[in-house]
């Protein structure tokens, strides 16, 4: 990235990354002068994190730290949160919008890991390795043929055909699998996939089913007492999506009667702070079963292309204004302007703003050289480029427009 010299000087640009977020982040930002940055390899409880959070611009987080209204509250100088994950729902969206923070994610980083350990569960469950592993380990030999079967042939079903899910179907497909999918949305299918025209029926004609959706009331229990009797007899049931999506209880009930072959599960309704930490499910000590814990997303290459995405979209919001892919400020992708400075300006969504802006910039014989506006519900986000000698008069200025939420001199 190319660096720009900006207002505010970057050493004095206060970096907090939690929860281990990979190397190649930190690197990102100390590699552009950013010197001011400290990592730390576990997650934060509120408190913890409205006392740190008090002196810092940007932060850094993952799946377990949670951002909640009162730490954003406490947040006077941060400018951008990002999460160095898929999902935002960590993060109380509605108060970071309030506060114009913007809220940057990595939608589409760790698809291909999540999806290729899908294609790895299924083989491994439907030849019934994990048994014939363990049965090893205890020193039984189980050389036989009894209840494995070929992938190849078999039907997968996808709920939700999102990222992942559309991923996991061309993989499947290479292995010689049909594909069906349910979703919500209207979905374009890949390859020879095919839209089911329900739940009930995807998974009363699925072999493997495997869940992609992401954490919603509707959601919640999906795979539950009333679905779970229009399972195919036989069928594996694969969750690497979110952990309130199936209800383990229920699950643990269908494996145990044989009305499923097998279960692999990485996500769980309630997960550990940290490694060593004990861990309880209802499914442990279930034959063909597969746990993990959380890592569908946990390869080397998922974890530096998540770096390298998110720190990359914090830079151009730090140094350009740029909100693209921002779930709070809305999204603007903009040239820097040569010649001038530019003001960014964050303020609630009311009628006469953006003429007030102009009417203060006007009034004072301050020429607008660039002028960029975008909106959402709740508020506006204007990109202003002045004359250089005139630039600190213009950040004062727009400080002093009603309804302003935030204002920042950017270079």
């Amino acid at each position: 990235m190319e660096t720009t010299k900006t207002s505010y000087p970057r050493e004095k640009i206060k970096i907090l990354l939690l929860e281990n977020i990979s190397a190649t982040a930190a690197e990102r930002f100390t590699s552009n002068g950013y010197e001011n940055v400290e990592r730390l390899t576990k997650a934060l409880s509120e408190s913890e994190l409205i006392e740190k959070i008090k002196d810092v611009h940007i932060l850094g987080i993952r799946s377990k730290t949670n951002v909640t209204p009162a730490v954003l509250a406490a947040a006077e100088k941060l400018q951008a949160i990002g999460c160095f994950c898929i999902g935002t729902n960590q993060v109380a969206l509605d108060a970071a919008t309030h506060h114009g923070v913007a809220v940057f994610n990595a939608p589409y980083s760790n698809t291909r890991s999540v999806a290729e350990l899908v294609i790895g569960a299924s083989v491994m469950l439907i030849r019934k390795i994990i048994d014939k592993n363990n049965a090893a380990h205890r020193g039984d030999w189980m050389k036989d043929a009894s209840g494995s079967n070929e992938l190849r042939g078999k039907t997968l079903g996808i709920i939700g055909y999102g990222n992942i899910g559309a991923q996991v179907s061309v993989l499947a497909e290479a292995m010689g699998m049909k594909v069906i999918f349910y979703d919500i949305q209207t979905k374009l299918p890949m390859g020879n996939a095919q839209d089911a025209k329900s739940l009930q029926q995807l998974l009363s004609n699925s072999d493997v089913i495997t869940l992609h959706v992401p954490d919603t009331p509707q959601t919640k229990n999906l795979i539950n007492k009333t679905n779970l009797p229009h399972v195919k007899q036989g069928a594996i049931i694969i969750n690497y999506a979110r952990g309130e999506v199936v209800d383990l209880d229920e699950l643990r009930k269908y494996l145990e009667s044989g009305q499923l072959r097998g279960a692999a599960v990485d996500v769980f309704p309630v997960e550990p702070e940290k490694n060593g930490d004990r861990f309880v499910s209802p499914l442990q000590g279930l034959p063909n079963v597969l746990l993990t814990p959380h890592i569908g997303g946990s390869t080397e290459e998922a974890q530096q292309n998540i770096g390298e995405d998110v720190s990359n979209k914090l830079l151009s919001y730090l140094e350009k204004g740029i909100t693209w892919g921002s779930h709070t400020v809305p999204g603007l992708a903009l040239p820097p302007q040569e010649g001038a400075h530019r003001v960014l300006h964050i303020h609630k969504n009311v009628p006469g703003v953006l003429s007030q802006i102009n009417g203060q910039l006007s009034q004072n014989n301050i020429n607008i050289l660039g002028q960029y506006l975008k909106t959402n519900d709740q508020i506006g986000y204007v990109v202003v480029d002045v004359d250089r000698k005139l630039s600190k008069q213009a950040a004062q200025l727009l400080k002093e427009v009603p309804q302003t939420i935030k204002v920042r001199l950017l270079y």
